[in-house]
């Protein structure tokens, strides 16, 4: 198990400067940053003078090597936009996005194995064809057409929540969280709603699939034919070995889920990460981007590691390879 472990962990690493490269390579080709930095009263001394403090002058592969070089030490440079520290933009907006993200992580997977088993068990009834009809327009609709949908509903119509923002935050150190607000409590509603109903139709779909497929196996008709309670069967039998695809769905889903909160964060003006980005796009702001997708390949990379470690737990076929591979 450590040796499967450390070879994802170097595999993670060469997709994050894999990710580096590309990241940096193509925003060099965004726009000028000395343009949006500096006035239009600015001399070509002036533009020279920004563009060297800021190391633009540099060749390219002296660029990357610096960049790299700071981000693992957990610093990205200056934003060309703001004049900051960009560790510090990203710890100022990783709060928020975190909370968003981790909130519709869990609402979209318990809701979606609780909805999945009952649509399985329940195959032909009215509520579980409902609920796989309701999948189909979760699954079809685009993120913001739901955002804006609820925004329509519950803050224009009905005047329950608020449509934009993020309401009162409590700090905790350097930590800000909505969730010991009232106003933030409400706020995250929506964005976690709209953000976390595209994955739960996904997770839904799946367990109820894969539930099915395994109430059709040999070793269910087995536990049958023993005399063994059909609840027993569906919880003990079935869901468990429903569970190494919905770990793998749910898991990957959780970097989906911060990469895709550009889109509920930009509806809802949400002061994320993905708002950080979408600003920085429109000033090219190298460092900024450049850390961004840097931040959301890591995130992939923790998670795809933790889920290959979680398949040791789950499945217990992948301990018995493991040590016939000793044995041998």
């Amino acid at each position: 198990m450590f040796a499967y472990a450390l070879r994802s962990l170097v595999l993670g690493l060469l997709v994050l400067v894999a990710v580096a490269f590309i990241a940096f390579s193509m925003f060099r080709f965004v726009g000028d940053p000395v343009s949006n930095m500096v006035g239009q009263e600015a001399t070509l001394q002036d533009r020279e003078e920004l563009a060297e403090r800021l190391g633009l002058n540099d060749p390219w592969p002296l660029q990357f090597a610096r960049f790299m070089g700071n981000a693992a030490r957990g610093e990205f440079g200056v934003s060309y936009r703001q004049g900051r520290k960009v560790s510090d933009l990203i710890q100022e907006r990783l709060p928020a996005t975190v909370e968003l993200a981790v909130l519709s992580a869990i609402f979209s997977t318990v809701f979606g194995v609780m909805l999945g088993i009952y649509a399985a068990i329940h195959r032909t009834g009215f509520v579980s064809n409902t609920i796989m009809t309701l999948s189909l327009v979760g699954v079809s609709l685009p993120t913001f057409l739901i955002g804006i949908g609820l925004i329509y509903v519950f803050a224009v119509e009905l005047r329950m929540l608020p449509s934009f923002g993020r309401g009162d935050v409590i700090k905790i150190g350097w930590w800000s969280t909505g969730l010991l607000t009232e106003s933030g409590l409400k706020s995250l509603v929506m964005p976690v709603l709209t953000l976390g109903f595209f994955q739960l139709t996904l997770i839904m779909r799946l367990v109820r699939s894969e539930m099915l497929e395994a109430m059709r196996t040999d070793y269910v008709r087995f536990a049958r034919a023993r005399g063994i309670s059909e609840r027993s069967i569906q919880m003990r039998h079935a869901l468990r070995n429903t569970l190494v695809p919905v770990v793998t769905i749910a898991g990957l889903q959780l970097g989906s889920v911060i990469a895709f909160a550009i889109v509920t964060e930009t509806v809802f003006q949400w002061p994320g990460l993905g708002s950080l980005f979408v600003n920085a796009v429109q000033f090219a702001d190298v460092p900024v981007m450049a850390a961004y997708l840097m931040f959301v390949a890591s995130v992939f990379v923790i998670v795809s590691l933790v889920v290959d470690l979680l398949y040791f737990v789950i499945d217990p076929r992948l301990r018995s390879q493991s040590r016939l591979g000793k044995a041998h």
